[in-house]
């Protein structure tokens, strides 16, 4: 049995060309988000989704808390904090490990998506507002949306988001070049309940992202943060 509820499924944008076999597609997603008074336009960031909550840090399963080596620094944190979260859950991209992107200026490894508080997902500003509070910076927003009026407008904001770089300098592993961000995640910017979260979330991921496959944690990188030094780019796999 789970310790707390993972965090929901994120449907694809009919027009996200990034889907796998097991996504699942938002087909009538202008229901809703035309109806939706503001929204905000994030930076899909290409790390693992971790958890902080009073009881661990957690990654996509919540049925025990993780103990992944690329956690590692994300639970020393989490250590210092586990007493203020109270009924707090805080759900972030931790970017210790590099996967198919590698940021070339990131400043930190750990960034706040979604802040959870029993069956309500908190607005944005309260997002960012936790997020400090626990002294760690939200994932970029790209764009604050009212509601939108054209479905054609909308889409054609974000695959315009989508076609650009990262705010971190973002390079394909796989080809050392550089390339777009992975993709766009765009949110209710009012808080909204748990049970509405597919109706309030969304994203759009680039085509061919995932460069890794499933060895890839046995020769994993930790990603350099600015301004260190050259012994951190050596793989880290214990």
């Amino acid at each position: 049995m789970a310790i707390s509820t993972k965090y929901g499924r994120t449907y694809h944008f009919p027009f996200s060309p990034g889907t796998t076999s097991d996504d699942r597609i938002y087909s009538d997603y202008w229901h809703s988000f035309s109806n939706i008074t503001s929204l905000i336009h994030t930076e899909k960031m290409d790390g693992e989704n971790n958890c902080l909550s009073k009881a661990g840090v957690f990654a996509r399963s919540h049925a025990a808390p993780t103990t992944s080596p690329w956690t590692a620094q994300l639970r020393q944190r989490w250590q210092l904090i586990k007493h203020d979260l109270g009924d707090l859950e805080l759900f972030g991209e931790n970017l210790y490990a590099v996967h198919s992107i590698e940021y070339r200026t990131l400043p930190a490894h750990f960034f706040v998506f979604g802040v959870r508080h029993h069956d309500v997902w908190l607005s944005w500003e309260e997002t960012a507002f936790y997020a400090a509070c626990f002294d760690f910076s939200c994932v970029p927003v790209l764009e604050t949306v009212s509601t939108p009026v054209a479905k054609e407008v909308f889409e054609a904001n974000v695959l315009r988001w989508a076609q650009q770089r990262s705010d971190f300098d973002s390079f394909d592993v796989a080809t050392q070049q550089p390339c777009s961000m992975e993709g766009v995640v765009t949110r209710n910017a009012n808080e909204y309940a748990v049970d509405a979260f597919a109706a309030n979330v969304c994203k759009y991921v680039r085509k061919g992202h995932v460069k890794t496959d499933e060895h890839w944690t046995k020769n994993w990188k930790r990603a350099r943060l600015i301004g260190e030094g050259g012994e951190h780019d050596m793989d880290i796999n214990n």
